[in-house]
C-alpha cells in the first residue's frame, strides 16, 4: 500500500537486526595492518553480519569512529603472529581459507565455504605471508576485471564475509566441518 507520499517505500533508519538461528561460525584472522582503519572496518563489517570473533596481529587497536558498535559486538584476540593460532584452529577442526590472489585459488563467487571457516586476510601491501599461505586448506580470490589489480583489505574482506553469509543465511549449523 502506498504511503502518504505515494511511494511504496519509506526510509527506515537502522532497521533492527535479523535474528540468526545459530551464531555464525566464521573467524577472521588478520595480519598486522599498516592502518587501524582496515581492522576497524573489518570489525564493523563483522559486527553487522553477526561474526563474533576476530584474531588480529599487531596492536589490535581500533578507530572507534570507524568500528562503531562493532567494537562492542566482536571479540578481538590479539596475537603476535598468525601461524601458531592457525595451527591450533586447524587441530580443532576449522578449515583455513585465505583471501588472496594465488596459484590454484578458487573464484570467490563459486567458492563453497564450510560452516567452521577461518578466513585469513592478507596485509595491505604484502598479501598473505608465505608461512601463513602454506598452512591454508584453500584459497579464494576475488576476480578483477580492471585496475588496480586488487581491492583494499577491508573491502575484500567485506565481499568474502558477504559470500559466506549468503551461503549460511541462518548462521552456522553447529556441526564441525559441515558443508553448505
Amino acid at each position: 500500500m502506498p504511503s502518504s507520499t505515494g511511494s511504496l517505500f519509506e526510509h527506515l533508519r537502522h532497521k533492527p537486526p535479523a535474528q540468526l538461528a545459530a551464531p555464525r561460525e566464521l573467524i577472521l584472522a588478520c595480519p598486522e595492518f599498516r592502518s587501524r582503519v582496515n581492522l576497524s572496518n573489518i570489525v564493523r563489517t563483522c559486527g553487522c553480519f553477526g561474526i563474533q570473533r576476530v584474531v588480529a596481529c599487531g596492536s589490535g587497536k581500533l578507530d572507534e569512529r570507524v568500528a562503531r558498535d562493532g567494537a562492542d559486538a566482536v571479540r578481538i584476540e590479539v596475537h603476535r603472529s598468525l601461524p601458531p593460532v592457525l595451527d591450533r584452529l586447524k587441530r580443532e577442526g576449522w578449515q583455513l581459507v585465505g583471501l588472496e590472489q594465488a596459484t590454484h585459488s578458487e573464484n570467490l563467487f563459486s567458492f563453497k565455504f564450510v560452516s567452521r571457516t577461518v578466513l585469513v586476510i592478507g596485509n595491505e601491501r604484502l598479501g598473505i605471508e608465505p608461512e601463513v599461505l602454506a598452512r591454508l586448506d584453500r584459497v579464494a580470490e576475488i576476480p578483477m576485471a580492471g585496475l588496480p589489480h586488487s581491492l583494499n583489505a577491508a573491502t575484500s574482506t567485506a565481499l568474502a564475509i558477504y559470500e559466506y553469509c549468503r551461503q549460511f543465511p541462518e548462521g552456522g549449523d553447529g556441526r564441525p566441518g559441515a558443508k553448505p
